[in-house]
C-alpha cells in the first residue's frame, strides 16, 4: 500500500498490506520476446542516495521499449480514483495490476538484471538472500495531469516460483520500476523526486528524470523515503513496476 504522508507521524509505514484499485488480472497476457536479446549493453548499478536508491540504466532499449508500450495500450487498464482511502497518498494514473510469475522470471533471468544484482560488491543492499522478482507486476500510464503524491512503499510477504516447480517464502526490500518513456518521447514531468529527511523540501529533494529503458530501483519498507511521481504535463509516462524479493 502507498501511504500519504499526512496520514501519520513523519517515518515509513508498518503495514504489509497491498491494496488495488480493481480486481487482479489473473491471465497472464502474451509479453513481446525481448529482441534484440538482453543486456544490448554492460549493465550497472548507478547509486543515487547510499543505500538506498540505484539506476540501471540502458536495461530495456529504446526500440523494445516501443514495442512494449504498444502492446500494453491494448491491456485493460483501469484509471484510479481521484479520491483516495482514508491514510493513502492521492494517486491519478491508468494501471493494471496481474500476477504472472513467468514474466518476473523473465525480467530476473534473461536480462541481465540477475547477474549484476547478486555481484559480491552489491548484495548486501538487498537485505537477504535474494530469490526474484515479485510475481506481482504492475503496468502504469500517467497522462497529463497524472500524478503520484507523496507517500511510502510498503515491504510485503510474497511467495516466488523456483525454477524446480516448489515455492519459496519471500519478502520484498526495493521497489524496482522500469520506465519506458521520457522527455526523449515527448513526456515531460512525471519525475521521481526523493525527500530525505521524510518533509518535502526544494532544497532537500533529489529529483529522478525519466530516461527510456532505464530501471530505478529503491529501498521500501521500514526504510523508504518519501517520495512522490510528478505530474506529467505532455505526453505519456509508461513504466512497468515489480519488486525485489528475498528469502523469509
Amino acid at each position: 500500500m502507498a501511504k500519504d504522508k499526512r496520514s501519520k507521524a513523519p517515518g515509513p509505514p508498518q503495514s504489509t498490506t497491498t491494496t488495488t484499485t480493481k480486481p487482479l488480472t489473473t491471465t497472464a497476457p502474451s509479453w513481446p520476446p525481448f529482441k534484440p536479446s538482453l543486456p544490448v549493453a554492460d549493465l550497472a548499478l548507478e547509486p543515487l542516495v547510499e543505500d538506498k536508491v540505484v539506476v540501471v540504466r540502458s536495461f530495456f532499449p529504446r526500440s523494445l521499449c516501443r514495442d512494449y508500450i504498444s502492446f500494453l495500450r491494448d491491456l485493460p487498464l483501469a484509471t484510479t480514483p481521484g479520491k483516495p482511502k482514508r491514510g493513502e497518498a492521492v494517486r491519478v494514473n491508468d494501471r493494471l495490476q496481474l500476477d504472472d510469475a513467468g514474466f518476473a522470471n523473465r525480467l530476473w533471468a534473461e536480462t541481465g538484471l540477475k547477474e549484476v544484482l547478486l555481484s559480491e560488491d552489491v548484495s548486501h543492499l538487498w537485505g537477504g538472500e535474494v530469490v526474484g522478482l515479485n510475481p506481482n507486476i504492475r503496468i502504469y500510464r500517467y497522462r497529463p495531469g497524472q500524478f503520484f503524491d507523496a507517500h511510502y512503499d510498503d515491504s510485503n510477504n510474497v511467495t516466488v516460483p523456483t525454477g524446480t516447480g516448489s515455492q519459496v517464502s519471500a519478502r520484498t526490500t526495493w521497489t524496482l520500476l522500469l520506465y519506458l518513456t521520457s522527455s526523449a518521447d515527448g513526456c515531460i514531468g512525471g519525475e521521481t523526486v526523493f525527500y530525505p529527511h521524510d518533509r518535502r523540501s526544494v532544497k532537500e529533494e533529489i529529483a529522478v528524470s525519466l530516461e527510456t529503458g532505464m530501471l530505478l530501483l529503491h529501498k521500501h519498507g521500514r526504510d523508504c523515503m518519501l517520495h512522490e511521481g510528478r505530474e506529467v504535463t505532455a505526453g505519456e509516462k509508461w513504466v512497468i513496476r515489480t519488486d525485489l524479493c528475498i528469502k523469509w
